[in-house]
């Protein structure tokens, strides 16, 4: 905090907007000038409860601020009557009514957010051959006699071994207490559910009376901005219900780097990291056995994929060592746990499966994403990527896999972007610029028209148009070079405010205003910087990769994740994002990682597969390699400095270069390089 400007700095969660506020500054005052959505329907009086939100504690290192509900004022009279009429929790404050006293960083709770982010990650169609580790037998057993004096869980083991031909069938601790009541409730018949995989003994690990039916499995994606989670059928292998959340845990830090620094600077609160996840996979299990008319009991195995930093965090290790070099691992091999154990609310004896980690920064989410693509077992030359806060990349084909990880930051989900949001009603998603009057024309998340559509001024009060989320920022900033706005190396030619109002002076530089209704939308020179260096560095990470490889052909390229789905490929190439390839090669894949996740759920020898294909990839550290800075400084122009793109430019004219006439955009490049340590 600034004491002689009195003032302080206030991010909200998950939106990751944020500002400077004089001190006694209402927070709902500060979140509605940053267009943060909180819902209050009184007026600010503090009498209808809707915009509550929490503070997240501890020391950020990247936003350089210790966070405390101290820098809020105290209770007023009007929320002391509202807390002790209505309850409300421990950690939850009225925004209408606390005042900024220090620096802040405040969650708005997930029950609070009326527009809440769209969480974009569906379950792919696919068919997957059933061979779940859980097995259902039906079996019955004579009822005791004084001649035979055998327990009755000795004798139910030995008819369940005889009857499927395991060996060595053990039973899990916890059902020991239940299976007299079980047996006698079912008049001696019951269904056993038993467990195989990996080379562990055969485990009976649930019984019911009588006959059961159907037995479930939960497939989870935990992905650093979103989690989703798939419930799937063990028996015949489909999904039957999908639901998807933001990720509790960006309250602690945006990006992976800024969660690990919070745990390093918080050692204290490595629970509350751990627990806040664990709690968000309950909710979603609650909706998904809900939508099915299941139960909680119903669900015997579940399978887990993420990030290193996310899996840590999940199993409550601490991710510190993935924070630097060697960016070594706790855990990177396929693991089997139980549920209870990591305090998932399913059946007790319930079992999860960790699919295995590639790497220091290439997860258990690249290495479902990879089996539900398998570019091991095809000829042509695949780049997958996964685009999130980490962008995880595999390169190769049968002949040779390669892996690695390039730090995008959160740019491209809305993170480090003035009007930038999270993927929520009200976000500009899509936008085209017409070359000759520069007016643009944009697509919001809620509404179906375009902006300049007959509907769209009647719809648009309903969500407003509050900020703008990553495909948007992408198709935004490439626009923007095809219409002449900005110049090769990302620079906003202020030359161009002849031709148009809507280029502005901004300090030393200029923006492009695309919307002033109520929220102005503009992108700064400081915003391009920003997707320049996440996009230079994931592109530096695949030029490194075909290094490697020895080619620089590319065949296919598929863009994994929720914001690969969303993303037009031609404005992904000509952004250079992603290299030159045949556009028709290029396509977004969905939520792979929780394909992959669902085929090893649901099938045994996916799980195998997928651990002899960790084995065989071979894992590129970017951070170690000497080309990486090189690659990065030619990828920072569009599309790029050196790479013609002559498959790109047989479908899209791209501007000749041309030099700024005012605005060189040097203040803009200095002070964001300097932020990220370049």
């Amino acid at each position: 905090m600034t004491e002689t400007a009195k003032l302080a700095k206030v991010v909200f969660q998950p939106s990751g907007r944020r500002g400077t506020f004089p001190l006694g500054t209402p927070l709902l005052d500060a979140a509605r000038s940053l267009g943060v959505y909180v819902e209050s329907v009184c007026g600010g009086r503090g009498i209808c409860g809707r915009c509550q939100i929490s503070v997240s504690e501890g020391t950020f290192a990247k936003e350089n601020l210790t966070s405390s509900a101290e820098n809020l004022e105290g209770a007023s009279e009007a929320e002391t009557r509202y807390a002790s009429l209505r309850n409300l929790a421990a950690d939850r404050r009225l925004s209408c009514q606390a005042k900024i006293l220090g620096d802040l960083v405040v969650d708005v709770p997930t029950d609070a957010q009326t527009n809440r982010q769209v969480v974009r990650k569906r379950a792919e169609a696919r068919h997957i051959e059933p061979d779940s580790a859980i097995t259902l037998v039906g079996i019955e057993i004579d009822e005791p006699d004084m001649e035979t004096p055998r327990g009755d869980i000795d004798r139910l083991r030995e008819a369940l071994a005889t009857k499927t031909g395991l060996a060595n069938l053990t039973f899990d601790p916890i059902l020991l207490p239940q299976v007299q009541s079980l047996l006698r409730k079912g008049k001696w018949q019951v269904t056993a559910a038993i467990h195989q995989d990996l080379v562990s003994a055969p485990v009976v690990v649930a019984l019911w009376p009588d006959e059961k039916e159907a037995v479930y499995g939960l497939a989870v994606d935990i992905g650093s901005t979103t989690i989703a989670a798939h419930l799937c059928n063990l028996q015949n292998g489909r999904t039957v219900a999908s639901a998807g959340t933001s990720n509790p845990q960006i309250r602690f830090g945006e990006d992976l780097m800024s969660r690990v620094s919070y745990v390093q600077m918080n050692p204290s609160k490595l629970p509350d990291l751990t627990r806040t996840v664990r709690d968000a996979v309950n909710a979603l299990v609650d909706k998904l056995v809900g939508d099915v008319s299941a139960q909680r009991t119903d669900v015997l195995d579940a399978t887990f994929v993420g990030n290193p930093v996310m899996h840590h965090l999940f199993l409550g290790i601490d991710p510190v060592e993935l924070g630097g070099a060697p960016f070594a691992l706790a855990a990177s091999d396929a693991m089997g746990l139980n549920a209870r154990d990591l305090g998932l609310d399913l059946n007790p004896g319930a079992r999860v499966y960790m699919l295995p980690c590639i790497a220091g920064h290439v997860g258990a989410d690249a290495a479902a994403a990879t089996l539900a693509e398998s570019p091991y077992s095809r000829d042509d030359i695949t780049l997958l990527v996964d685009v999130g806060t980490n962008a995880e990349i595999i390169l190769g084909n049968k002949d040779r896999l390669l892996a690695a990880s390039s730090p995008t930051g959160p740019a491209f989900e809305g993170a480090e972007i003035s009007s930038g949001q999270r993927a929520a009603p009200g976000a500009i998603e899509r936008i085209r610029i017409d070359k000759e009057t520069l007016e643009p024309r944009f697509k919001v998340i809620g509404v179906d028209e375009w902006s300049d559509e007959d509907g769209f001024a009647e719809k648009i009060d309903s969500v407003g148009v509050t900020g703008i989320c990553g495909s948007g920022i992408i198709e935004a900033v490439a626009e923007m070079f095809l219409a002449g706005l900005i110049t090769e190396d990302g620079v906003i030619d202020g030359a161009m405010a002849e031709r148009t109002s809507r280029v502005q002076a901004h300090g030393r530089t200029f923006s492009y205003v695309i919307a002033d209704d109520g929220v102005q939308i503009s992108i700064l020179q400081t915003d391009i910087r920003a997707i320049q260096l996440a996009k230079g560095a994931l592109y530096a990470g695949v030029k490194l990769l075909q290094d490697k490889l020895g080619t620089y052909r590319l065949d296919r390229i598929r863009l994994a994740g929720a914001f690969g789905s969303y993303i037009d490929p031609k404005y992904a190439m000509i952004l250079g994002l992603i290299p030159d390839c045949p556009l028709d090669g290029v396509a977004g894949v969905g939520n792979a990682a929780g394909t992959g996740a669902r085929m090893a759920l649901l099938n045994r020898g996916h799980r195998r597969e997928v651990e002899q294909t960790v084995r065989d990839i071979e894992k590129i550290e970017t951070a170690l390699e000497p080309r990486f800075q090189e690659h990065f400084i030619n990828a920072m122009a569009l599309p790029n400095k050196v790479d013609p793109f002559p498959h790109l430019r047989q479908t899209v004219e791209i501007p000749a270069r041309k030099t700024p006439s005012q605005g060189d955009g040097s203040g803009g490049e200095r002070r964001r390089r300097r932020r990220n340590g370049g």
